[in-house]
């Protein structure tokens, strides 16, 4: 088996280069890591034959920075796996400890995008972030790092479950009223598209902020406390508003984000995957882009954990 494991700072995906075995493992690398336990238990089970890996991980806050955090994974990594190798942000594999290995997992998807699709756009939002990334020539053109990126619109620090719905939105309107929100962790957009279907209770993969239950009433008990509102306090049909509110704010940042890139880079289609795959369809529908969706192409697991996908069908030729 050849296998890609992608680290971030709140899951750890697990893909082989046959498409065959997908996992995806809830671990926040702030709340006493248990990566090491992971990683052991991954290689005993499946006894990969060689491991491609990409990491965005050692941005979290447990780290005073961000070469003690690539540190902290490559060495978990590497007590783990006999062969293993790191893809850097220059889309070259190194069994060495470099920076440019830090926040690379873009690197892996977007290769494997230029081969399979060509020029285009692709775009991953998965429970924290949205990558946007120019690909031209089987080549992607964007800044290797996440700094950069942010700058150029090819980082949107916005996903489908983690994001602060007080960081998205100022206000609200309900029922022909304008509300102001509380910047209070009260709920996430894993709320939202719980209670608008969007996403199963299964995909309500992070912790919820206040430790309850994943029901959509306790989804929409959350989405409530956003106005300071208790259920009795509140119409169920405002709650839903809030969601679709919410949802219509994401589109609106991932558009704005994916047209400033396309006109920059002169592309038009867009390559999309990840679990808010339904938030970049909606974008590209406004944009009036053409669209290829990874879970029509590939499925929807191997979708959710795409560059744990692509950086196994790369390691496979090395």
């Amino acid at each position: 088996m050849i296998l890609g494991i992608d680290i971030g700072g709140a899951n750890t995906k697990i893909a082989s280069s046959d498409g065959k075995l997908v996992e995806l493992h809830y671990l926040p690398l702030w709340k006493k890591s248990k990566l090491q336990e992971l990683l052991l238990d991954i290689s005993a089970r499946l006894v990969p034959e060689k491991v491609g890996v990409v990491i965005t991980g050692e941005l979290a806050d447990c780290f005073p920075d961000k070469d003690a955090g690539l540190s902290y994974i490559i060495d978990a990594v590497n007590k783990a796996f006999d062969d293993a190798w790191f893809l850097d942000s220059n889309g070259v594999f190194t069994k060495e400890r470099r920076r440019s290995i830090a926040a690379a997992n873009w690197m892996a998807s977007a290769l494997i995008v230029g081969r399979d699709f060509g020029d285009s756009i692709f775009v991953d939002t998965g429970s924290t972030t949205t990558d946007i990334i120019p690909i031209k020539n089987g080549k992607p053109l964007a800044a290797v790092t996440d700094f950069e990126r942010l700058r150029k619109s090819e980082l949107v620090y916005s996903g489908a479950l983690r994001t602060n719905i007080a960081a998205l939105l100022d206000n609200v309107e309900l029922s022909g009223a304008s509300y102001r929100t509380s910047s209070e962790l009260f709920a996430i957009t894993a709320d939202a598209y719980l209670v608008l279907g969007m996403i199963s209770q299964d995909n309500y993969t992070c912790d919820t902020p206040d430790g309850a239950g994943k029901t959509v009433l306790d989804a929409k008990r959350r989405l409530a406390r956003v106005v300071c509102a208790d259920l009795t306090e509140i119409k169920e049909e405002d709650i839903v508003s809030i969601a679709h509110q919410v949802m219509e704010k994401q589109v609106m940042d991932i558009a704005d984000a994916i047209n400033e890139v396309a006109t920059r880079d002169e592309l038009e289609t867009i390559v999309a995957c990840g679990l808010g795959e339904f938030l970049i369809k909606k974008a590209a529908d406004e944009l009036g882009f053409n669209i290829i969706l990874m879970s029509e192409r590939y499925g929807k697991e191997l979708s959710t954990v795409f560059p744990a996908y692509a950086v196994s069908r790369l390691v496979e030729e090395i």
